[in-house]
């Protein structure tokens, strides 16, 4: 099936972030048609958005913008007018929404949802612990963490965790190696949810063999062999049915989504931990 293109010119007074992530989220539903992306941040005075302009004009396309500054959200209106590209403030219904509920005005501040608040440094906290408790480093006190990821090699274990940490979650990891017992540490924790992260076995093979062709390695061993992968993943699951920890099948699944599953149960392990 041939594929069209379209460009999408992000247009933000802010790291364009929130921009990225809906214009992605939107084009990723049309089948066959890909977004040529413009992205423009920390746009915040005239002359930077008249450089700005000047690319909408040499590429027409669809304009979505975040810019707080009534001055700069007319002089965009009225270019895209004269280059008949549609434009959309993605915030507006948004802020009209929460104006009308609130029943108070808003105050123009570029980047507000960026300052160096408490839950910034709060963020900055869990990723420098999720690196320093990577690959099965777990920290001397496992209740220092929030979660604890435990799976077979190649299981996204550590980007999962450091999207985790983004989201402000101090995050360990800890690979499962056949034969290699599991800390009592870990099988006495209590605070920490712990969370298994399973797939299939073809997929881990197949991440596997290209690990090894990576580093020019022989892909002749157990590592990369179906049965003993096979044996691996149904070892994981049987851990953590015995301790009847959660488990999430990563193989079709986006880091993404698979930390939005872990957010959504550590928020219920939390609740039930405080309240025991």
């Amino acid at each position: 099936m041939s594929r069209s293109y379209f460009h999408l010119h992000l247009v933000s007074d802010s790291t364009g972030e929130t921009l990225i992530n809906v214009g992605r989220a939107a084009a990723a539903q049309y089948e066959g048609i890909s977004a040529i992306e413009h992205v423009y941040p920390l746009v915040r005075s005239g002359p930077q958005l008249e450089r700005v302009i000047s690319e909408i004009e040499a590429a027409p396309g669809l304009v979505l913008y975040t810019l707080v500054g009534h001055d700069l959200t007319e002089r965009l209106e009225a270019a895209c007018r004269e280059t008949g590209s549609p434009c959309l403030s993605v915030l507006q219904p948004v802020h009209a929404l929460l104006q009308s509920y609130l029943g108070a005005d808003s105050t123009a501040r570029p980047g507000a949802q960026h300052m160096l608040n408490a839950e910034y440094f709060k963020r900055i906290d869990a990723m420098n612990f999720t690196l320093l408790h990577d690959d099965g480093n777990l920290p001397p006190n496992v209740d220092e963490a929030d979660v604890i990821l435990i799976g077979v090699s190649r299981t996204s274990k550590t980007p999962t965790a450091i999207y985790l940490a983004n989201r402000g979650l101090k995050t360990a990891n800890f690979p499962l190696v056949p034969g290699m017992p599991l800390p009592e540490s870990l099988e006495n924790a209590r605070k920490p949810l712990l969370v298994g992260l399973l797939a299939s076995p073809e997929r881990i093979v197949q991440i596997r063999q290209n690990r090894l062709l990576s580093l020019k390695a022989d892909d002749s061993s157990l590592y990369v062999d179906r049965s003993a992968v096979a044996d691996e993943i149904a070892a994981c699951r049987r851990l953590c049915a015995k301790h009847r920890w959660p488990t999430i099948d990563v193989t079709r699944r986006s880091i993404e989504e698979t930390a939005a599953a872990i957010v959504d149960l550590h928020r219920e392990h939390r609740l039930k931990f405080i309240a025991s």
